[in-house]
């Protein structure tokens, strides 16, 4: 089972930029999808973004202009650059890799939090 670890989350101001990071316990170029996610108080977890093997990417409608998603594979790390955050941004936010044979592996999460 691969490991997961998630950092960089924290609290700020709306408008401002945080960049979250989830480091694998192994080689991550080959999995064939990983992503972060996010769940708020109260609500279901959503899909933030994720990013194939061959590097496509996909953003939800609501973080799209303003999130990057990126890796380093030679660091086993999946990024997230968040810029431009809205108080409707708070939660946690996990990263998940999914394998080409189904199984997905997720990180415990770090918070968000974006005050006004």
């Amino acid at each position: 089972q691969l490991q997961l670890v998630e950092s960089g989350g924290g609290s700020v101001q709306a408008g401002g930029s945080l960049k979250l990071s989830c480091t694998a316990s192994a080689y991550i170029s080959s999995i064939y999808r990983m992503g972060w996610y996010r769940q708020a108080p109260g609500k279901e977890r959503e899909l933030v973004s994720t990013i194939r093997v061959d590097g496509t990417t996909v953003y939800s409608n609501s973080v799209k202009g303003r999130f990057t998603i990126s890796k380093d594979n030679a660091k086993n790390t999946l990024y997230l650059q968040m810029n431009s955050l809205k108080i409707e941004d708070t939660a946690v936010y996990s990263c998940a890799a999914e394998h080409s044979w189904g199984a997905i592996d997720w990180g415990q999460g770090t918070q968000v939090t974006i005050s006004s």
